[in-house]
């Protein structure tokens, strides 16, 4: 999105919430940290004459984008929501859709399996319950702290991810 902003010759400023240690670099100004709820974003839309909001945030940050609408909607400024096309079921798939992360470790078997976790640092605590896994972490950053599992194996990588890089990590 910013080189696509810069190619275009459009102002643009690229916000980060900060829980990545090492943004990825764009040649736009950056801004890290959050903004105080939405009121926070609609002051900061005011104070730097923000004329378009993209929001690009990664699906697990849902109190961003819903910021994003009111912030928006208080400042009526015109909001872009960028969303990731939800996966199909296609012959051979053996996979199942939850509501959230509760139901996701209900979900997982009592026998030791592989189980893969592309969800954030911030929301491994709850799979803890289930430690008889041996758990794949894809992490943009590595974890700072213990993790609460005996057998887990971190990779780190900021992405972009592509289907031949996850197919190559799920072999």
């Amino acid at each position: 999105i910013a080189a696509r902003a810069i190619s275009a010759a459009i102002d643009a400023i690229y916000s980060y919430a900060g829980r990545t240690q090492i943004p990825l670099g764009h040649d736009v100004p950056m801004r890290i940290g959050g903004f105080g709820g939405a009121s926070g974003l609609a002051d900061f839309i005011r104070l730097q004459h923000i004329t378009h909001v993209i929001d690009a945030t990664h699906p697990f940050a849902a109190e961003m984008s819903r910021h994003a609408v009111d912030a928006c909607t208080a400042t009526d400024t015109p909001l872009i929501a960028l969303e990731r096309m939800p996966w199909t079921h296609a012959p051979g798939d053996r996979w199942i859709e939850v509501s959230d992360l509760d139901t996701a470790v209900a979900a997982l078997p009592e026998a030791p399996a592989r189980v893969f976790l592309a969800i954030g640092r911030q929301h491994i605590a709850a799979f803890a319950t289930r430690p008889q896994h041996a758990y794949t972490l894809r992490f943009v950053d590595a974890p700072g702290e213990p993790l609460p599992f005996p057998d887990a194996e971190v990779v780190v990588s900021p992405g972009p991810f592509t289907r031949k890089g996850d197919l190559e990590l799920m072999r």
